[in-house]
């Protein structure tokens, strides 16, 4: 776990808990953390749950690995190092999210065990979903609808997992996707039934949401608009 380099940092509390913000929504936080090779539906099956939650009135987001490059990530590139930073950070992210009621679904080829379990400690029991997209690598290179693995057996892009960088599949993951043996919708529709079954998709029990209760009124202003107090002076430069 890296090491914080900041001094004179404090820790806020924030003033609404994450069980109150869980109530409000109807269901619990969640890490929903897709790992598998390229081209082995991480990203596809990530984006059927997502729309099959929305469609069940509940909050999630994508965290998809291409478009994080484009931004948060975009300093960085394909060697092991980088790699380590790239999923310590998305892996800080979308703990947020889980912190904030929201179920977060990230599509990471993620490649070491190392990287995905330190991702799992800093997240609360029960928030961290290891999902594997478990797809043969010939599976993967016959679809390769980017042409990536063609380019990778060219010599072409190094370090491409599962040609020339290492690949370690999950020994313990929550759900597995045999993505070349049964199809995306499918696949999606076991993980919807993982969430509901283990309570993901309703409000923590004993939790209802909180009223909110009103300010106190703002005290009248002395006079109308533009007008001064009775014997008051006026303002230099009125």
């Amino acid at each position: 776990m890296s090491q914080t380099k900041s001094t004179n940092i404090t820790q806020q509390d924030a003033s609404v808990t994450r069980a109150q913000r869980e109530a409000l929504l109807g269901q619990r936080g969640a890490v929903v953390w897709f790992t598998g090779l390229s081209a082995s539906g991480k990203s596809t099956v990530a984006r059927l749950v997502d729309k099959a939650l929305h469609e069940r009135g509940k909050h999630s987001c994508v965290l998809d690995g291409d478009n994080i490059r484009f931004g948060l990530n975009s300093d960085l590139g394909f060697s092991p190092e980088d790699r380590n930073e790239n999923i310590r950070r998305i892996g800080e992210v979308a703990k947020l999210f889980a912190q904030s009621g929201t179920i977060a679904l990230t599509a990471f080829i993620s490649p070491y065990s190392a990287d995905r379990d330190r991702n799992r400690a800093i997240n609360a029991p029960g928030d961290f979903i290891e999902v594997f997209v478990d797809c043969a690598l010939e599976a993967c290179e016959a679809r390769d609808p980017r042409g990536l693995y063609a380019k990778a057996r060219a010599g072409k892009i190094p370090e491409f997992t599962g040609i020339s960088a290492p690949y370690e599949s999950p020994k313990e993951p929550e759900i597995v996707l045999q993505t070349d043996q049964e199809d995306e919708v499918r696949s999606a529709a076991r993980v919807m039934a993982y969430l509901d079954g283990k309570g993901y998709l309703r409000s923590p029990a004993g939790w209802v949401t909180p009223p909110i209760e009103p300010l106190n009124p703002r005290p009248p202003a002395l006079g109308g608009p533009g007008e001064r107090p009775a014997g008051s002076a006026p303002r230099s430069g009125s």
